[in-house]
């Protein structure tokens, strides 16, 4: 027995602190997906501490698997790591059970699982988590003395740290569609070979008071005692037809799409994405006039994409003096192309040159000048 708790204790805790780290990357996204859950909950009201949330719970992870590994404080972390799996695998269930949200993103974006993987995950976890709870005498210190704590705040310092350096420029590695060397062009297209939904034509019908579906092979055509009462179309089969991409519209506040326009014109171009003007950083902003002016002169269009409503658009714009061409792009679609809020895209005919966040605006080598 003492060689299985081994075995399952180790396997718990990387499982706990890969997914912590995993997550780390982007606490924004589990902010996200957070809210996402809030919403269909009716639990709007949650949704101001989504993110904090996010930052705590990615933080726990990472911190328990390694108390775990150390044996530390073994009897609290042992029933909290219970709890946790406990929550998790009702979230698995609610998304696998409901169809109303598609993904928990246990694993954030970077690897995607089915609602039935996460599920059948957190089932043998949990199955792990209650074995560990009822052999936790038998559970001995990895390290002891002073050592055992030291480790323990490095963790927390780490498993926080990380996170804040994340939220302050970019995921360390993008792991969604818009990431640096992606063609939004290509991107946006139905992928060749694509095997599209596949439905079918049913035919109601009704009898007697009675009604009943038929399908185009078999609806009653010559037996005129059934009334015809509606035909609907009926997915059988879920294709994969679908873009990378989708809903990436840029227009201006008039309706006047842009896209196009902006994706297929040659050279470079600067996308700057401003998604809440209420709660957007402004560190460095003389840097980015400077860059926007330098743009300018060197010829290189800088578009500033609002999700906001216009007169909020450009009461921001006069509040801090900003030149360039003001235009609209859906605030969900703007939360997966840019993290950070505001954050800098540069674009050549389409292609993804690179990525800032507010803290690190370029010059204007990026553009040759």
């Amino acid at each position: 027995m003492k060689y299985i708790l081994w075995i399952i204790r180790i396997v718990v805790a990387v499982l706990f602190i890969f997914s912590g780290l995993v997550k780390a990357n982007d606490p924004l996204g589990l902010s996200y997906k957070m809210d996402e859950f809030f919403e269909v909950w009716g639990m709007h009201w949650m949704m101001p501490f989504s993110l904090v949330m996010s930052i705590a719970m990615i933080a726990f992870e990472i911190i328990a698997g390694v108390a775990l590994l150390l044996g530390y404080a073994y009897r609290l972390f042992s029933f909290l790591l219970l709890a946790l799996l406990v929550f998790f695998t009702f979230l698995t269930a609610y998304v696998l059970f409901s169809g109303k949200i598609k993904e928990c993103g246990c694993f954030g974006d970077c690897i995607p699982l089915t609602p039935i993987q996460t599920f059948t995950k957190d089932i043998i976890l949990l199955v792990m988590g209650i074995i560990l709870v009822m052999y936790r005498s038998r559970i001995q210190p990895l390290v002891k003395g002073y050592a055992a704590p030291a480790v323990m705040i490095l963790t927390v310092f780490f498993s926080v740290g990380i996170q804040l350096y994340a939220l302050e420029h970019l995921p360390y590695h993008d792991c969604l569609p818009y990431k640096a060397g992606t063609n939004i062009i290509e991107d946006r297209k139905i992928p060749e070979g694509a095997i599209p939904d596949q439905y079918e034509s049913i035919m109601i019908y009704e009898k007697d008071g009675v009604q009943k579906e038929f399908t185009l092979q078999n609806y009653p055509w010559e037996d005129h005692t059934w009334v015809f009462v509606d035909r609907i179309d009926k997915l059988v089969k879920k294709g994969n037809a679908e873009p990378k991409i989708r809903d990436f519209i840029i227009a201006d506040y008039d309706g006047n799409e842009y896209t196009d326009a902006i994706l297929n014109a040659p050279g470079y171009s600067f996308l700057w994405f401003v998604r809440d003007t209420k709660k957007a950083r402004t560190d460095n902003m003389d840097e980015l006039k400077a860059l926007i002016k330098a743009a300018q002169e060197a010829g290189v269009p800088f578009y500033i994409l609002f999700s906001d409503n216009k007169d909020d658009a450009y009461a921001f714009m006069d509040k801090h003096d900003l030149q360039g061409e003001i235009l609209v792009l859906d605030r969900t679609v703007s939360k997966t192309a840019m993290r950070s809020n505001p954050g800098l895209m540069l674009l050549e005919q389409g292609v993804i040159k690179g990525k800032w966040s507010f803290r690190d605006y370029p010059d204007a080598s990026v553009i040759g000048k």
